[in-house]
């Protein structure tokens, strides 16, 4: 064995026949944004399994008559709206400096909601849905639907550098100039360099001399909400696992994550006391937060909330 060889094996270099991927743009901008969850938030995850079938069967009769599309995912994108307004807490954005242990908590006074849409290549897009705090369900479905049909509209790469961009001008005002730095340079230059980087700077020509209205998302539809949710049950409908932990996106606090809607059976004594088997519908939560703003003081009128839907879901007929 050649020293060469030696060197490439003792650092897991990639053998003949590997496949290698680098990483677009996209990924960079995902990747980063996760690497800094994982160093800045210390988290609490909860999971619970809530009896949602009487909120199903109230689901089911507003679906049929509300004139709208109604996906699960809106409705309860809806229910973490509700729930956020009684625990304002946890729709903040936090600030924390390592080496003063000094920060600070940022209530934020709009609900823009971290939604994943699914793209036709399979590919997994963050999109932020905006301003939902004063929405009823009808407009909250219609802005999901326009969301949709923009990012169908969207070259992501051309939209994610906008957002790495913008990230990088945000380290240059925290004063981050290394960081900055080296995210420049990686992408230009190297073996890990963006392919065809120079493509995103291009204009394009219209023809008869008239700009096309551009219909697809901007930066600020990409860049973090303030909270996050993900529905792992849409993905495939035989889907038995539940989410048991998922990094909220910096600097967000909370994420709820929800997972496949299914049946369950159980015991139960009837009025004559007898015990006999039923069947109830079943919805997997999980809820995790930066435990830096606090307690189960801060999570629980969250629960509670969603508890209080379950049990009364007449109550959605009104939302």
């Amino acid at each position: 064995m050649s020293f060469k060889e030696y060197i490439n094996r003792a650092k897991l270099a990639p053998e003949e026949g590997d496949i290698i991927e680098i990483m677009d743009v996209r990924s960079r901008v995902f990747s980063n944004a996760l690497v800094n969850a994982q160093r800045e938030i210390p988290s609490v995850c909860c999971t619970y399994n809530a009896d949602i079938t009487a909120f199903w069967q109230e689901y089911e009769k507003l679906k049929k008559s509300c004139g709208y599309s109604l996906p699960f995912n809106t409705l309860m994108i809806k229910l973490l709206v509700e729930g956020l307004k009684i625990a304002p807490r946890l729709n903040a954005h936090i600030e924390y400096d390592h080496h003063s242990t000094s920060g600070r908590l940022i209530i934020k006074k709009h609900i823009n909601v971290t939604v994943p849409f699914c793209t036709e290549d399979g590919t997994t897009i963050q999109v932020k849905a905006q301003h939902l705090e004063d929405k009823n369900l009808a407009e909250i479905s219609a802005q999901l639907e326009e969301l949709k049909y923009r990012l169908s509209k969207t070259g992501t790469d051309h939209a994610y550098f906008d957002v790495a961009a913008q990230r990088m001008a945000g380290y240059v005002a925290k004063r981050k100039v290394s960081t900055t730095f080296a995210q420049f340079i990686s992408a230009y230059f190297g073996k890990n360099k963006i392919s065809k980087f120079s493509k995103l700077f291009r204009k394009k020509k219209h023809s008869g001399g008239q700009k096309k209205k551009y219909e697809g998302l901007r930066a600020d539809d990409f860049t973090e909400g303030t909270v996050c949710f993900t529905n792992w049950g849409t993905l495939y409908d035989r889907l038995d696992v539940n989410v048991t932990y998922i990094t909220p996106m910096y600097p967000s606090v909370f994420l709820l994550a929800a997972g496949r809607v299914k049946d369950e059976t159980y015991a139960f004594k009837d009025d004559d006391g007898k015990v006999d088997i039923g069947t109830k519908k079943v919805l997997p939560l999980t809820l995790i937060f930066d435990h830096k703003i606090g307690g189960a003081t801060d999570i629980m009128p969250f629960i509670r909330k969603m508890d209080e839907v379950f049990e009364n879901p007449e109550i959605i007929h009104s939302w």
